[in-house]
């Protein structure tokens, strides 16, 4: 079923309480109990999005794509190496308290906590 994950910047060094300011929202399939359903991603891809809103930068809206090494990543621009890889997100569980770490295009690392999952109205 599809679902509208809210990932928020967890604690960090510059944020101790971690930041509403910072995260992703994206519209990913997913089974039963919480984890990436890869067969209804491979159905549904042009509809997996990404919406990446960062404080102080401008919104980027991308999909979630499996690139050439076969890991899963957020690309904002087709073909570019704009890539944010997902560390092992296949093993992840998208449920809320739950974390996901996203390496951004220059090598730093963020981790995110999962606030909110929800049905996506229209779409399951």
């Amino acid at each position: 079923m599809l679902r509208r994950i809210r990932l928020e910047l967890a604690r960090t060094k510059d944020y101790p309480e971690g930041s509403h300011a910072h995260g992703y929202e994206l519209v990913a399939p997913l089974t039963a109990d919480g984890r990436l359903d890869v067969e209804a991603w491979r159905a549904n891809r042009q509809i997996c999005t990404v919406h990446r809103f960062w404080k102080g930068e401008d919104d980027q809206t991308g999909q979630l794509v499996r690139t050439r090494s076969e890991r899963w990543a957020f690309s904002y621009e087709p073909g570019a190496e704009d890539d944010e890889a997902i560390h092992r997100l296949e093993d992840h569980r998208f449920v809320e308290g739950e974390y996901v770490s996203v390496r951004e295009p220059d090598g730093e690392t963020h981790p995110l906590v999962v606030v909110q999952v929800r049905p996506v109205p229209g779409l399951g």
